[in-house]
């Protein structure tokens, strides 16, 4: 994600360097250009320490200069924007962009973005998935969550039920119906999705009934057995999971998927997964096998030719493979 935005920003640094030289070059960049140079100064020698300070103030910037940034991250089609953006707790981070469909009591996808459990944001993973799943009917939200280290991945948990409640609780305003709900989360978000789908405590806490939840996508998550992975994973897994889950292997354990497959749970799940991305493949299998054994409906789908970004970037795109069997997946289940 960090790696994306990066991308996004050296684009901004190189295109504001051109409209310096053409300054009836207007709209979200033009806006982008002056809020980085207001919060960030203009240090065309110390580009990095500028890129830096762009994604420390990213929620600073005005809505235009965020529209141009999300545009040019998530292509053509990713313009949607979203009907109303909602607080469902007293942290900033805890805050919820909601897209209307047409016509009332629609179905809802609550969608949970990646990040390792420390960084991400709303806007940024959603892509072409408001614009896509609202034309077929669906009500679409994208929530926001606090991040570690300033949060446990618990409260994170907790965070993804309490966003539902808010959203079941609006949803005669909103026009949804809050007992066809589809949890779809990507890489730690796709961990969330199924925490919160499986180990009860999280929604009954929150008040919002299991059976409320109809359907679980899962975007090339590897975190469904985080002791295993832990284990077995190399430096990398250590880097990115040590922080969010510490060296306690009851703790490792309380918080996977894996843990809590025997009923209830949340009833229909498609697991995608990269194909040839050996710990995706695994945990999602794995998952998906446990599910299966406790009498749930679930499918594990290798994507062919993709990475573990653009599975989740191209989901919601005209001709997209994996967004053909969401689609259907969606259909049959809600």
């Amino acid at each position: 994600m960090r790696g994306k935005l990066l991308g996004t920003i050296a684009l901004v640094l190189a295109v504001s360097a051109a409209q310096a030289q053409q300054p009836r070059a207007g709209g979200g960049l033009m806006a982008c250009r002056a809020d980085m140079e207001a919060l960030c100064g203009s240090d065309k020698a110390n580009r990095p320490k500028v890129r830096q300070c762009i994604i420390e103030n990213r929620d600073k910037v005005s809505e235009d200069c965020k529209r141009a940034l999300d545009m040019m991250r998530n292509g053509p089609g990713a313009g949607a924007m979203p009907t109303a953006t909602v607080s469902y707790g007293n942290d900033a981070r805890q805050a919820i962009d909601f897209y209307r469909a047409k016509g009332a009591a629609a179905p809802l996808i609550v969608f949970i973005h990646g990040g390792a459990w420390s960084l991400g944001d709303k806007r940024q993973a959603s892509g072409r998935k408001p614009g896509h799943f609202t034309g077929a009917g669906y009500a679409f939200a994208s929530i926001n969550y606090r991040l570690v280290p300033q949060a446990t991945v618990e409260q994170q948990a907790a965070d993804v039920a309490s966003a539902i409640d808010m959203l079941r609780f609006r949803a005669e305003e909103y026009g949804i119906d809050p007992n066809r709900i589809a949890l779809m989360g990507h890489s730690a978000g796709a961990h969330l999705a199924a925490l919160v789908a499986t180990d009860p405590q999280y929604l009954k806490a929150a008040d919002v009934p299991m059976k409320a939840v109809k359907a679980v996508v899962l975007l090339d998550g590897a975190g469904y057995d985080v002791a295993a992975q832990m284990k077995t994973g190399g430096p990398v897994i250590q880097k990115l999971y040590g922080p969010a889950f510490g060296n306690d292997p009851r703790r490792q354990a309380a918080l996977s998927p894996m843990s809590h497959t025997a009923p209830p749970n949340a009833a229909a799940w498609l697991a995608l997964y990269v194909e040839g991305r050996d710990a995706s493949l695994g945990q999602s299998q794995a998952l998906v096998k446990a599910l299966e054994a406790s009498g749930v409906k679930a499918r594990a789908l290798a994507v062919p030719e993709s990475s573990h970004s653009q599975l989740n970037q191209n989901l919601g795109m005209d001709g997209d493979a994996a967004t053909a069997e969401v689609d259907a997946f969606l259909k049959a289940a809600l």
